[in-house]
């Protein structure tokens, strides 16, 4: 007989906020067991949970019958639990062979770490991973998706018996994902609990064998997968119908001049890349991933060097040395990586949604506090920021509304935002918020924003973008008009040899 995991009348709440209420169901050994919902809906808090990192504020997690009582998040290990969150916990000044043996290297005889064979049982996973790193790699130098692939690598050797992994798949590649759902697969084998986190609905159905839904804190329903489908899940999700999310944008058709031109860019990842993008356009820019696309986000930004290549901006032949030349000409990058990159995570949404404008809100030498929370204010009404204050930590925020957080930051009306670069701003949001942003994107089209949208989902890009730039290999291979693309053409671009 395997092992029964139960969450039993689980209730936790912050300052303001519900998280979770009365939440109980089971997940069973040998089983995928799906934990879907909006975000903010207590997903990612029982995770927390089962990892040790918070406590309940009542009720409790037993497996097979016994209750887990943590006094730490190493107690959870040693039960056998492992999590895999989005927020990675590696050591970047680490080697890969250490990240994967935190505390559990082999040793010689004379007590010191056993180098040789740490190198070769890390290579074994390596390989089992079909991962091109080295366990001599510095964590710190791997790409975010190798980054991730060296957690479920750290998780998968302590042999834990229930893994719950928290969007695995967001920054992999379609082959990486694949090596993934095999790995998931062996667990389900060996007599695993696995517990999967996932906003890709299509995933689900993949991996899955049950489904719990999650509301605003509250149990929807748990389900068989093979006995639901996307519409009906929606609805559990979100509590109505989205109809056709992309045909029911109210779009911009008023275009203006060009506003941006990038004559034959080059960097160390770029080559001889051209590109126009005017007024009130959203330009996508799609491609399988390290084709290049952040690199030109990052480029034209001022935040990578470029070697040769001219960029003109509103008129202006212009060279930006750092991100900060951008910003004032009037350039902003929503970064794909929001929580190292685009948010000061341990900062209130106050302030990070002023922090570029502070020298504009001052009265002499003091903040205007009182302008402050007003701008502030203003960003949260207008993307809908479910928070009960502005002065909540922007960490506790769910991943749609730090992303809003950056939108509110960077379009409020003391900035002189012209250009607004959005690197895959729906990675990790749930359905209803991806179809709030797609419009909120449009919105900001027809008020005259000029919008870079980069996304690996090419569906989104395809629908949501008036004009698609294709690329590979740091090099442009096409464009497509969104009335003329399809998954089929522009993937082929994306492919070409």
């Amino acid at each position: 007989m395997g092992d029964i995991l139960e969450f039993k009348n689980i209730c936790k709440s912050y300052p303001g906020v519900r998280a979770l209420q009365d939440v109980s169901f089971s997940a069973k050994s040998g089983n995928v067991l799906a934990l879907l919902g909006e975000n903010g809906a207590g997903k990612s808090t029982l995770l927390r949970i089962l990892s040790g990192d918070v406590s309940p504020n009542s009720g409790k997690i037993t497996i097979n019958g016994e209750e887990q009582i943590y006094s730490a998040p190493n107690d959870a290990i040693k039960m056998g639990i492992s999590v895999i969150s989005q927020e990675r916990q590696l050591v970047p000044s680490l080697t890969v062979m250490e990240n994967i043996f935190p505390g559990a290297q082999p040793k010689t005889k004379l007590g010191t770490i056993d180098k040789k064979k740490l190198r070769s049982e890390s290579n074994a996973i390596i390989d089992k991973f079909a991962m091109p790193i080295d366990p001599d790699d510095l964590v710190g130098r791997l790409s975010v998706a190798h980054q991730q692939m060296v957690e479920i690598m750290k998780a998968y050797r302590r042999n834990s018996r229930i893994i719950a992994f928290d969007e695995p798949t967001a920054p992999l590649t379609e082959s990486e994902i694949n090596v993934l759902f095999g790995l998931i697969d062996q667990l389900k084998a060996e007599g695993k609990i696995i517990i999967y986190v996932s906003h890709r609905l299509a995933e689900i159905f993949q991996v899955t064998d049950e489904i719990v839904v999650l509301k605003d804190g509250l149990l929807v329903s748990q389900l068989t997968t093979s006995q639901t489908n996307e519409n009906e899940l929606i609805k559990a999700m979100i509590g109505r119908d989205l109809g056709d999310t992309y045909a029911n944008l109210k779009r911009n058709d008023q275009i203006g001049d060009v506003i941006l031109e990038v004559k034959d860019l080059n960097t160390n990842k770029l080559k001889d890349v051209s590109f126009t993008i005017r007024k009130g356009e959203v330009l996508g820019f799609a491609g399988l991933i390290g084709a290049g696309r952040t690199e030109v986000a990052r480029a034209v930004f001022g935040a990578d060097m470029i070697s040769s290549g001219e960029i003109h901006f509103d008129g202006k032949k212009v060279t930006f040395k750092e991100p900060k030349d951008a910003i004032k000409a009037g350039i902003a990058l929503c970064p794909e990586d929001r929580k190292d990159q685009g948010l000061l995570l341990f900062r209130t949404i106050r302030e990070n949604v002023t922090m570029p404008i502070l020298s504009r809100i001052k009265s002499g030498l003091f903040l205007n506090k009182k302008l402050e929370r007003e701008l502030t204010e203003e960003a949260v009404r207008q993307y809908t920021i479910r928070t009960p204050s502005i002065n909540k930590i922007t960490r506790e925020l769910s991943g749609g509304n730090q992303q809003k957080v950056i939108l509110g930051r960077w379009t409020n009306s003391r900035n002189s935002t012209k250009l607004l670069i959005l690197d895959e701003p729906t990675k990790g949001i749930d359905v209803g918020t991806k179809a709030e942003i797609y419009q909120l994107v449009c919105d900001l089209a027809k008020s005259g924003l000029a919008v870079i949208f980069i996304s690996s989902e090419l569906t989104e890009v395809i629908n949501v973008a008036d004009r698609i730039i294709v690329m590979q290999n740091g090099q442009i291979t096409g464009t497509v008009m969104r009335e003329e693309a399809t998954e089929e053409n522009v993937l082929s671009l994306a492919m070409l040899v």
